[in-house]
């Protein structure tokens, strides 16, 4: 087991803990009607459902993080500065080297994200997602970029690309057994590509799916998800929580800001 395995365990949990209380408000606003079905199924009140999906994200949090924690360190990966701090060392220096870059590509990243979708998708969506589907107040999109920044980075970059990059390790490495550069990139599009997937159910809740939507899913997250693949694999874990937090503040504080006046302004036309 790797040095400092509970400590960081313990720490990078209970941040998770954390994230999934920020997102819950935002994301009870997206399931409202889900969650009113839900009850109505069960016949449970609403807070039992909330308290059993967020129980579902402890545990599956949980089991990401100590899985990361045990991969990472086998491939030269993990979390550097939080390392660093537990063994009684400053990291002030190797702390500033990643915040520059980090802030760049998180919001370079969501930048180029917003840019693709007001030019590119945004004029192609179907009628009901850019005139129906919800967007919460703004403290709940914030909040939710705690969740985006830490939890989405324990379980696709932690867990997920350190699992990828092990696994294409084994065939594409470098002699001290750590993978291959190429390895790395590979592992780290492989990632991007699921966290692109992994938006797809909440659209199609909303419409029925497309190759347009599907790509648009893969293309716009998937731009994130390889800017922080690649910090992390580069700086460490802090690093890609940085990137991921910066972007979610940009497209939830200011993208959902410009779709929330885009749909006044049509309003106001009709």
């Amino acid at each position: 087991m790797p040095a400092f395995f509970w400590p960081e365990f313990i720490i990078l949990f209970a941040a998770a803990v954390i994230g999934i209380a920020c997102v819950t408000p935002y994301t009870l606003e997206l399931t409202h009607e889900a969650f009113a079905k839900a009850q109505e199924r069960m016949r449970q009140p609403r807070w039992v459902l909330v308290l059993l999906q967020s129980a579902q994200s402890v545990v599956l949090l949980g089991v990401a993080t100590a899985l990361g924690l045990l991969i990472a360190p086998r491939i030269g990966l993990g979390a550097p500065l939080l390392e660093g701090l537990l063994a009684g060392k400053d990291v002030t220096a190797q702390a500033l080297v990643m915040v520059a870059p980090a802030l760049l590509l998180g919001i370079g990243s969501s930048a180029v994200m917003l840019l693709l979708e007001i030019t590119v998708f945004w004029p192609r969506l179907p009628q009901a997602m850019r005139e129906s589907f919800p967007i919460p107040k703004l403290w709940k999109r914030l909040l939710a970029s705690v969740y985006g920044g830490v939890n989405e980075e324990i379980l696709l970059r932690l867990f997920l690309l350190s699992l990828l990059a092990w696994l294409i390790g084994f065939v594409w490495r470098l002699p001290n057994g750590h993978p291959t550069l190429g390895a790395l990139w590979l592992a780290t599009i492989l990632a991007a590509v699921i966290f692109g997937l992994g938006h797809l159910p909440a659209t199609a809740a909303l419409v029925k799916l497309t190759p347009l939507l599907i790509v648009r899913a893969i293309l716009l997250n998937g731009v994130v998800g390889v800017a922080t693949g690649y910090l992390y694999w580069r700086y460490g874990l802090e690093a890609a929580v940085l990137a991921h937090f910066s972007a979610d503040i940009v497209l939830h504080g200011i993208g959902d800001s410009i779709a929330i006046s885009v749909r006044a302004a049509s309003a106001t036309k009709g």
